[in-house]
C-alpha cells in the first residue's frame, strides 16, 4: 500500500471516531468519494490498525442504526419549510 493511501486511511478513521460522522461527511471533509471512504475503512484499515478499525465500525454501525431517524427528520423539516412559504 502506498504511503499516501495509508496516511489517508488513518486520517479518515481518526476523523470518523473523533466527530462520530457519517461516511458522506467524511468523504466531503477529505474531498474523496463515499466509495473511497468505505473501501478505506472496511478493507484497508483492518490491515493497518485493527483496534481503530473496530472503533470506526462501531461508529458506522450506530450511524446505520440511526439513519432512518435522520432521514425522517430531514423530510419533516423540508415539508415544514414548504408550508410556511
Amino acid at each position: 500500500m502506498q504511503d499516501y493511501i495509508r496516511e489517508r486511511v488513518l486520517q479518515i478513521a481518526a476523523y470518523i471516531v473523533e466527530y462520530r460522522c457519517t461516511v458522506r461527511q467524511a468523504a466531503s471533509a477529505f474531498s474523496v468519494s463515499k466509495s473511497t471512504v468505505h473501501k478505506d475503512v472496511a478493507e484497508r484499515l483492518p490491515k493497518i490498525n485493527l483496534a481503530l478499525a473496530r472503533e470506526v465500525r462501531a461508529v458506522l454501525n450506530t450511524n446505520k442504526a440511526e439513519r432512518h431517524l435522520r432521514g425522517g427528520e430531514a423530510t419533516r423539516k423540508k415539508y415544514k419549510e414548504t408550508q410556511v412559504s
